[in-house]
């Protein structure tokens, strides 16, 4: 029994595909984790607002209303070649950020104008590489390939964080933008290697052109993926519940930690860098689980269990008042969101029709537009009611809605004989 696990664990990697997108994933996964950590202190420190942290936060996903537009272009001209345009521009405004910062010329307005060109991008890079994945992988293998490709993520949250803390601390900004530079470099040649020979699915422009068909406009396109998830009751209500995560505890686990760790708990960089790899250890230690066993639950019924999980694990967390005790709850609580995301993107690709797959998880995407009034609205909250109310607030309303839509769609995500349930 065990061999047979061991083999179906690592079975993703006999596609040769998933052999360069893996590291070219980790590659910028570990390069955004960096940037973030980097920038957010940055924001922080020189403006004493959190308010102007919110905003910088949330210009990292001003883009998610652009992500069903990816998704298109890459149904018409391939998720391989739109991923590496859009690393290749990573990498450009990367080095653009590096130099100002050894010519010592950053500012907030910088920081924040960069930031809001990454953020055209960046909330698509995870719906494209996904949809990359979907492309590639045999649908018996997408549960186990969603849990290794997931790995990408946690594990950058790990060492990313610690070592984004680390070089700034002990060479500056500059020095440290290197090492982002250098990232986003070999994800862009690891990602040109990614993908199938033929690009743009199966009806390149040229074999378009040369039968006489007209291909539809990309509006088009995009409204015909809408219509499909909107006529998919168990896609309609997988994103809504992401929307709604986005919305409620993701803001509380990424972009408000900077706060948490200057201003409740009084500490520096490096317990922000600390706190940031414990959240990504027990995001780690939960894409293990769902790498070896991710096939013996039901994933719409994981999705839901597991999302409501990490928002109760999150309101004990707002709670704390030390990094000894908020530190381990960061941990219990990245294992719950990685066991909810995992089959949340699974679901989503296995009860897609192949020709709207990158439409579907770019739409999927847009569920991320949650995080920008979900951070918006916590600066002012915060600074009128203080963190912890509204952190609580904002953990109970996310657990409150979760249930309703379990009970809402109930025959759709509940239900063991469900297409969303299919081991």
């Amino acid at each position: 029994m065990s061999s047979s696990v061991r083999i179906s664990a690592f079975a993703p990697f006999r596609v040769r595909s998933f052999r360069f997108q893996w590291p070219a994933d980790l590659a910028t996964s570990w390069a955004f984790e960096m940037e973030t950590l980097i920038l957010g202190w940055y924001v922080l420190v020189e403006t004493q607002s959190v308010l102007m942290l919110t905003i910088y936060a949330s210009l990292q996903y001003v883009g998610t209303l652009l992500a069903p537009m990816f998704g298109v272009m890459g149904d018409r001209v391939g998720h391989r070649n739109v991923l590496c345009a859009m690393r290749a521009m990573y990498a450009v405004l990367a080095t653009l950020l590096m130099s100002l910062a050894f010519m010592d010329a950053v500012t907030p307005m910088i920081v924040l104008a960069i930031a809001a060109m990454l953020g055209l991008m960046r909330p698509s890079d995870i719906g494209m590489r996904t949809a990359l994945v979907g492309e590639t992988m045999p649908p018996s293998q997408l549960m186990g390939a969603m849990s290794i490709q997931r790995t990408t993520q946690d594990t950058a949250r790990i060492a990313g964080a610690l070592t984004g803390a680390s070089l700034v601390a002990m060479l500056g900004m500059g020095s440290a933008y290197v090492a982002v530079v250098c990232f986003y470099v070999i994800s862009l040649v690891l990602t040109w290697q990614a993908g199938n020979k033929q690009a743009g699915g199966e009806h390149p422009p040229s074999a378009v052109k040369a039968s006489g068909v007209q291909r539809a406009s990309p509006w088009r396109e995009l409204r015909e993926g809408l219509t499909y998830v909107w006529h998919a009751p168990q896609l309609r209500a997988t994103m809504l519940f992401a929307f709604l995560l986005n919305l409620t505890a993701f803001p509380l686990f990424t972009g408000l930690m900077p706060y948490v760790a200057k201003v409740v708990y009084g500490a520096d960089q490096t317990t922000l860098g600390t706190m940031v790899a414990s959240a990504a250890t027990g995001a780690l230690i939960g894409s293990v689980i769902m790498t070896r066993f991710g096939g013996l639950f039901r994933p719409a019924r994981a999705m839901i269990v597991f999302g409501i999980a990490w928002l109760a694990m999150l309101l004990l967390f707002v709670q704390t008042q030390s990094p000894a005790t908020g530190i381990p709850m960061l941990m219990v609580a990245g294992c719950m969101q990685t066991m909810c995301l995992i089959p949340n993107n699974a679901l989503l690709l296995r009860n897609s029709d192949e020709r709207y797959r990158g439409r579907i998880m770019g739409i999927r995407m847009m569920a991320i537009y949650g995080n920008l009034p979900g951070l918006l609205l916590a600066g002012p909250l915060i600074a009128g009611f203080g963190y912890t109310a509204t952190a609580t607030g904002y953990c109970l309303f996310g657990i409150v809605f979760a249930v309703l839509i379990a009970l809402t769609w109930r025959r759709h995500l509940w239900q063991s004989g469900a297409a969303a349930n299919l081991r």
